[in-house]
């Protein structure tokens, strides 16, 4: 009867971690998937496999900005061309060993695809 017993702990353990799991829904990737995955995708894209990110934040482009770097910084053909540039941030994503996962994924989005991607552990 305790063999019996001990059975049907593990099944209960083991059925309440992986509803755990399924409750959290993030899956911890390797840099090379990660990058993989979602290097120059669609933001939908991204959204869809990782939902919302924890915080985002948009690019501004300083007004000196051409004398800072010493040349134009704009495209003098198409003036009104706006290029819309996001960074969106994810926690503990992305493993950088096989211990370890990277505090912060930074994906920078420019014009509604995936640009830039960023592993971070301080900021």
């Amino acid at each position: 009867m305790s063999i019996l017993f001990k059975k049907l702990v593990f099944i209960f353990i083991v059925l309440g971690l992986s509803f755990q799991v399924l409750a959290q829904g993030k899956k911890l990737y390797t840099e090379s998937e990660f990058l993989d995955t979602f290097g120059a995708k669609s933001k939908e894209k991204v959204i869809q496999i990782l939902g919302e990110p924890t915080r985002k934040e948009m690019s501004v482009k300083p007004i000196n900005a051409s004398s800072v770097i010493g040349r134009p910084t704009e495209d003098r053909g198409n003036a009104n061309k706006r290029v819309n540039i996001e960074m969106w941030y994810y926690k503990n994503l992305v493993k950088s060993d096989a211990k370890n996962t990277w505090k912060e994924t930074e994906l920078t989005i420019m014009n509604g695809k995936v640009y830039n991607i960023g592993f971070f552990n301080s900021r």
